[in-house]
């Protein structure tokens, strides 16, 4: 930023908020990302942004400004982050080594760590049991509809594999 007093922009209506000054975030963690970084500079700019993220519960958490210095500080260590210095390139390998062995064109899997994520739109699933029978429906099945679904992919991707591709496509489930 140009002047030197400010430290961010509200999201919603580009006021200025100062250093040390109150600010508010949203509760949802969506909001709170760093590529995102909502803030708001009133409780009625957050309430502004509500329609148009559509949160389903959320509040307004106040919060305080960094100081200058902490900024600066905070600004020039990712500065430093984001330059870090390439590796050094390898060198060749040397002429008395084995020639390299052709790829299989099968992949491995995925590591393990990947997240355990609601794999489906629980609202969506809630309004279609509810005007199909009338019925509600449980929290807890999200997670198991997510289970089911990601061992169906998982089984799909190894069908594709099997042939060969590196699309999964509506035959192998």
């Amino acid at each position: 930023m140009t002047d030197t007093n400010v430290w961010r922009r509200c999201s919603s209506c580009k006021r200025e908020i100062g250093f040390q000054a109150t600010y508010w975030v949203c509760s949802v963690s969506t909001c709170n990302r760093k590529r995102t970084g909502l803030v708001f500079c009133s409780t009625s700019c957050w309430d502004a942004h509500l329609p148009l993220m559509n949160h389903r519960e959320a509040w307004a958490e106040e919060r305080r400004a960094p100081t200058r210095e902490a900024w600066r500080r905070e600004q020039e260590a990712e500065a430093a982050g984001a330059q870090k210095p390439s590796p050094p390139p390898r060198a060749p390998a040397p002429s008395h080594s084995p020639p390299p062995r052709p790829q299989s064109p099968v992949r491995a899997p995925p590591p393990p760590e990947v997240p355990e994520e609601i794999l489906v739109v629980v609202s969506k699933l809630k309004a279609y049991v509810r005007e199909k029978s009338g019925m509600s429906t449980s929290d807890a099945v999200a997670d198991l509809l997510s289970e089911r679904l990601r061992r169906l992919c998982d089984e799909a991707i190894r069908r594709a594999q099997r042939d060969g591709r590196k699309t999964v496509m509506e035959r192998d489930f």
